[in-house]
């Protein structure tokens, strides 16, 4: 692809999704204002399953479903700011997310529409984090938690940190002395999630390309995003590994553990090109929505 084709088709997705953005967040916000918050998540999933076409994102799930079990939490690998993108299109939720975000550019705001729960990464910080957390899921919001605490390089999973997930333990909203949290964090559901970008036009992302679209360490934003929106159309590919219940670990750690290891397993069979052993052929997100239990 010639320097001159890439760029014109960054200017042309990157114009296409700000008049989108542009559009959609008038109407968003208002429905925010009034507290209408089936419409508000509903919209939300539209516009990110919107966005996809338009940045070039080709959406599929290789297997599994989203649990309607609540409270949900659900717990997935992060490679790039493009997860967001693919598991907004996927599932009404809201992220967890570094306070940094929130004052970004335009992703800020987005973040802030979106209600993304914004967590300190001072320790003194954390708890307040945590019961927010606990607050959203015990008004059964799904939340997505990217457990690695950064992004990776595309081509591994990181070790998982377990410190937000104490609102899985057992009792952690009544030792803050919320009842409603408690009773929540005793039934939550936890559901793992692998994600990883596979193919650039049809054709296998290999271990030297898949950090084009990993952002991570000390890249810049502006001109990682120009890049990724210069190329191709890149596949997404996900497996929504089986929810699990919170409360039938020991300790969170022990819980942590467990999901990292399906994430991680998950994450070597996408990049490996295999199909799973179930055989399940992959699904468009667009063909996603009566298997998620999504409006």
């Amino acid at each position: 692809m010639s320097g001159m084709t890439s760029s014109l088709r960054a200017l042309l997705r990157l114009t296409l999704f700000l008049v989108w953005t542009v559009a959609v967040v008038p109407p968003y916000a208002l429905m925010l204002g009034l507290r209408l918050h089936g419409p508000c998540r509903s919209m939300a999933v539209f516009y990110w399953r919107v966005s996809t076409r338009l940045i070039g994102l080709r959406v599929q799930v290789r297997r599994g479903v989203f649990t309607r079990a609540r409270p949900l939490l659900i717990l997935s690998n992060h490679t790039s700011y493009l997860d967001i993108v693919v598991l907004g299109a996927l599932v009404d939720t809201c992220f967890v997310a570094k306070s940094e975000v929130g004052t970004w550019p335009g992703f800020g705001l987005l973040a802030r529409l979106g209600r993304t729960v914004f967590v300190q990464r001072k320790r003194a910080s954390t708890g307040k984090g945590r019961d927010e957390i606990a607050h959203r899921l015990a008004a059964g919001e799904p939340l997505v938690l990217f457990p690695e605490g950064t992004s990776n390089d595309g081509n591994r999973v990181l070790p998982f940190k377990s410190a937000l997930l104490a609102v899985a333990e057992p009792g952690h909203g009544r030792r803050r002395g919320s009842q409603e949290s408690a009773d929540a964090t005793a039934a939550l559901t936890v559901q793992p999630v692998s994600l990883a970008y596979t193919r650039l036009d049809g054709i296998p992302i290999g271990r030297v390309w898949r950090p084009y679209y990993a952002w991570y360490g000390d890249m810049d934003l502006a001109p990682h995003l120009w890049t990724v929106l210069g190329l191709g159309t890149v596949t997404a590919e996900v497996i929504i590994h089986d929810p699990i219940e919170a409360g039938a670990f020991a300790s969170r750690k022990a819980l942590t553990r467990h999901c990292q290891s399906s994430v991680s397993s998950g994450v070597s069979e996408l990049l490996s090109g295999r199909e799973g052993s179930s055989g399940t052929p992959s699904r468009e997100e667009t063909d996603h929505d009566k298997d998620t239990g999504q409006p």
